[in-house]
């Protein structure tokens, strides 16, 4: 394939993809800066691995939303150019088996539908017409067909049949839902009866219509055992283009409290699924056809009802249907499938001590070796193979997502794309590192620290104790758009965040040691981390330090209200006041009878263990609450109470209220007030 890129696109620097002007800026981060940010991703590889196309978010504030558009960058990282610039989005790129266009999901034409653009520019063509909105695609090797899920109601028919129904409900004046069965809603969405669908599409070329597509699952309900469960990351096409692979979720009525997902595969002329992980009743996910098709590596747990639980690569020989745990060995969660082309090698990236490298899993071994480069690696994600090289989106906590290349041993890393240069450079960054202590039970435990933006060591600086959720997660080497440290050290604060027992990276009975454990050894570290900071890092001001956290890290702050009163002030995110009550008004079952050790009537002692709301009788530090209406994780009543609790109380307290928000605060407009509301909370208290 040769590309030749047109001249009236923007040209691109030798070094990588030009960034757009930027405007003079001596100062930290701030939260314009961020979202100002252009957000790269869902990088796909051409056929001859000499290009790569990705999309591009940029930051719309006058509509309140992204908009993406689909670029195209070399690999050697000498050119590229924005495929498209339309006002509507294009993302999800995926490239044709011969290199001769790149396909697209686009809601130009009014709802998504498939595109295609020529990899030299030009106007898109719309590839798709079909009356169902398409939420993800998949090309098969022959080019001329592809796998697309489109939501549908079970009992149709035909797609006319489905939007038929659409139709009728959308015009009914009685507004009312009916549930007969848990989930009735799941994190931000009612239940509304329609379920993805998988279809094949076959190119009119190919004696296939451009509004029709036949459903390789149909009739499949939640209440059927394979009715196809997440994105398209969880489809995989043979390389023979004669069977296709999915995730679905297992279960009936009790599938808001398993966590048992199956990998089916089905011929792509339909037929009968076939469960290829049928023994094994926790998650298994991400399938993916060796190159050769005679095996397909799928993620999996082993601990049903564990959300959380260590993920294996696990090989499955389709001949025989036999198994093989290729990284038992291995105390890390793989977190994707990239087959070398011998098939000899997966690639994948995996939290690793506060950040995540890239590894080369060997497939006859299950040795893992880590293929990032030498020094810090921040955080990579996304590798695919190129030729003989790799491709992958790398960030860290002072540089956000850009495309980066190397060999596949990890040498020789070039940066691809540098959209963000011109402003990251005009940003004074918060100096950070990472330090370690002995933490609860004896234990390491690793976190970091920030220093103000432009600090030059006079003087003392008040502190953020930045707690993450999850409760398995980490607060890594990572460029964050929700809970960014770098925008705390451009406000004059630094910030400390900790990875407590229950964190991810640091191998697996670390993670597990919170079970049970909600109030006890996190809290502990995060106070012993707090106090080996203040005693390592002279200029940190303990007497003003304020302690922030959302999700799991709401609960902690409410728990910690209760348990000391070190802090000036205390901001609690979408956090659990009572985990009793909490347990009825969640939708994914599964996680808090994990945590807890069961059911609240069968074990009611592990949901008053550690529950805050026994404590509120302590509570005297002025806390800002926020919470998202659309949260059906931690349902909105618990920020409502815990809001009313520091009222009555007397408590300073305020409480930001987000109707059209879930878990997260996303909308950029809301983000600005978050971060404003945040920040003025900050300076009201510690500040002084």
């Amino acid at each position: 394939m040769s590309i030749r890129l047109r001249s009236c696109l923007p040209a691109l620097l030798a070094a990588g993809l030009a960034a757009a002007p930027a405007a003079a800026h001596a100062a930290g981060l701030t939260i314009d800066d961020m979202l100002a940010m252009r957000r790269v991703g869902e990088p796909a590889v051409s056929p001859d691995g000499k290009w790569v196309a990705f999309s591009v978010r940029d930051t719309d504030l006058e509509a309140n939303r992204g908009r993406f558009d689909i670029w195209l960058a070399a690999t050697d990282g000498s050119k590229g150019l924005a495929l498209t610039s339309h006002p509507e989005n294009d993302t999800s790129p995926a490239w044709a088996p011969d290199g001769s266009a790149i396909y697209f999901l686009s809601t130009r034409s009014g709802s998504s539908q498939v595109w295609k653009i020529a990899p030299t520019g030009g106007e898109a063509q719309q590839v798709t017409k079909l009356s169902l909105d398409v939420g993800g695609f998949k090309l098969f090797p022959d080019g001329k067909r592809m796998v697309v899920t489109m939501d549908v109601w079970p009992e149709a028919k035909t797609l006319a049949d489905s939007v038929k129904k659409d139709t009728a409900l959308a015009s009914s004046k009685v507004k009312a839902r009916v549930y007969d069965n848990l989930l009735f809603r799941h994190w931000d969405t009612w239940e509304d009866g329609r379920f993805a669908h998988l279809f094949v599409w076959t190119s009119p070329a190919a004696g296939g219509k451009a509004d029709d597509a036949r459903d390789l699952t149909p009739g499949q309900t939640t209440d059927s055992p394979t009715h196809p469960f997440g994105g398209m990351e969880e489809v995989s096409i043979s390389p023979d283009g004669k069977s296709v692979a999915y995730l679905a979720r297992v279960g009936g009525a009790d599938k808001a409290w398993t966590t048992n997902t199956d990998v089916f595969v089905v011929a792509a002329t339909g037929g009968k699924p076939v469960a290829l992980t049928a023994a094994n009743k926790a998650y298994d996910f991400a399938p993916s056809f060796s190159p050769d098709g005679k095996s397909i590596a799928v993620l999996a747990m082993a601990r049903p009802g564990f959300e959380a639980d260590r993920q294996r690569i696990v090989i499955y020989d389709r001949a025989s249907g036999k198994a093989r745990t290729l990284t038992e060995a291995w105390d890390r969660s793989p977190g994707s499938i990239e087959w070398s082309p011998d098939g000899k090698t997966i690639f994948t990236a995996a939290e690793d001590m506060g950040s995540q490298p890239l590894f080369a899993v060997d497939v006859a071994t299950g040795a893992a070796k880590a293929v990032s480069g030498a020094g810090p690696v921040g955080t990579n994600t996304d590798p695919h193979v190129a030729g003989n090289r790799l491709v992958f989106l790398r960030d860290t906590l002072r540089q956000p997502s850009e495309l980066f290349s190397s060999a596949l041993d990890g040498s020789d890393v070039k940066r691809i794309s540098s959209l963000n240069d011109a402003r990251v450079g005009k940003i004074t960054w918060g100096e950070y590192e990472q330090f370690s202590f002995k933490g609860a039970h004896g234990d390491t435990v690793y976190g970091y620290v920030m220093k103000p933006a432009g600090f030059t060591g006079k003087g003392k600086v008040p502190v953020a104790l930045l707690i993450h959720g999850g409760p398995q997660g980490s607060f890594g080497d990572h460029f964050h758009y929700r809970w960014n440290p770098e925008v705390f050290a451009g406000h004059g604060l630094a910030a400390v965040f900790i990875d407590f027992h229950g964190s991810t990276g640091y191998g697996q009975a670390f993670t597990d040691a919170i079970r049970g454990d909600w109030g006890g050894a996190p809290y502990d570290d995060l106070m012993m981390g707090l106090d080996a900071a203040l005693a390592k890092y002279k200029w940190l001001d303990g007497s003003r330090a304020v302690a922030a956290g959302a999700s799991y890290g709401g609960y902690m702050i409410n728990w910690i209200a209760g348990h000391t009163d070190r802090f000036k002030a205390l901001i609690c995110h979408d956090g659990n006041i009572d985990e009793r009550m909490a347990y009825y008004d969640t939708e994914e079952l599964w996680f808090p009878e994990w945590e807890h050790g069961g059911t609240p009537w069968d074990h009611p002692d592990g949901y008053t263990k550690h529950n805050p709301i026994d404590f509120v009788k302590n509570w005297k530090t002025p806390t800002l609450v926020v919470h998202g209406e659309q949260d059906f994780r931690v349902v909105d009543t618990q920020g409502m109470s815990t809001f009313t609790a520091l009222q009555r109380k007397g408590i300073p307290s305020r409480m930001v209220y987000f109707p059209d928000e879930n878990h997260w605060v996303q909308k950029p407009q809301n983000s600005k007030l978050w971060h404003d509301e945040v920040l003025a909370w900050i300076d009201r208290w510690a500040k002084k």
